[in-house]
């Protein structure tokens, strides 16, 4: 079974470099057919999207939650194609591809806002702002280990492409410390937020109302580096990528890394509502539930 996923993995690479030539328009015309076949094919997904988004937003009707997780499906997919650009794209194609807001590479590139902290929640386009950030600063991240190897493999060789970046396994055993390593020699930590990692050394915080258990580590981590934070939000546009960079974080980190974790959540539930179907909802985000809750799933 596992030759027959490589080889499967193997094709659909050799599949996505070809399409590194392809317009936008066609590879947003080739992600609507892979966004409804994974529609079709991946019901347990299609399921856990349709119920996050039950939960975070009971008022909306059941058609506009079904129209936002078709879109958030097409999104996803098409990030996936993109993976043709970011990985095989010379430095300016990806440049011209994925672009950031006025002032933004400023901040994040600037020697006076270090050490410094990257929010980067889950977004479809989150790749692409990692990897197209490479080009203007080297940086410091972690990364799940795919089961897949071939898969793993590639989506570790993509994101190394630009100025070497320090890529850490997460292991649960000393990867924190190789990060504020990296980032006492001056390289932004590029942090993902916003997943359920299980009840140990998370706290439970109000997502969109419902508890969800969260790392508070952009605030404790903020705290022993004395670093600045901002968040780094990618949005899908018709032909590429606008990376959205907010202004530093006033009054961050507290003496409360409680209400520092709700703020950062707070400040990501307003990116969500700005862009609903490009937030990966596919991911149980409420899998961990407070003791004696039943699944939300």
């Amino acid at each position: 079974m596992k030759k027959v996923l490589n080889l499967l993995t193997y094709f659909w690479l050799f599949v996505v470099d070809l399409m590194a030539s392809w317009s936008p328009e066609s590879r947003t015309r080739m992600a609507r057919v892979v966004a409804w076949l994974f529609w079709q094919m991946v019901p347990k997904r299609r399921k856990i999207a349709l119920r996050n988004l039950q939960l975070c937003f009971p008022l909306w009707s059941d058609q506009k939650r079904l129209e936002v997780a078709k879109r958030c499906y097409f999104h996803l997919a098409r990030a996936a194609l993109d993976h043709s650009v970011l990985w095989k794209g010379s430095a300016e194609a990806v440049r011209d591809f994925v672009r950031f807001d006025p002032g933004a590479i400023e901040r994040i590139t600037s020697e006076k806002n270090r050490p410094l902290i990257v929010i980067a929640p889950h977004f479809a386009g989150l790749d692409a702002a990692g990897i197209a950030l490479n080009l203007y600063v080297r940086g410091v991240s972690l990364y799940q280990r795919q089961a897949n190897p071939v898969w793993d493999k590639a989506a570790f060789d993509g994101r190394k492409r630009f100025s070497d970046p320090i890529l850490i396994a997460k292991t649960g055993k000393d990867d924190l410390k190789a990060v504020i390593r990296a980032m006492h020699q001056g390289l932004p930590f590029y942090y993902l937020p916003d997943m359920d990692h299980g009840i140990k050394n998370s706290i439970f915080v109000p997502f969109f109302g419902i508890p969800a258990a969260t790392l508070p580590m952009a605030s404790r981590l903020a705290r022993v580096t004395k670093a600045k934070v901002l968040m780094c939000i990618p949005e899908m546009t018709e032909k590429g990528y606008q990376v959205h960079v907010t202004q530093l974080f006033e009054n961050f980190p507290t003496a409360d890394y409680e209400a520092d974790t709700l703020r950062v959540t707070q400040e990501l539930e307003r990116w969500i509502e700005k862009y609903p179907d490009q937030y990966m909802w596919t991911h149980r985000r409420f899998k961990t539930r407070p003791q004696g809750e039943p699944s939300l799933y």
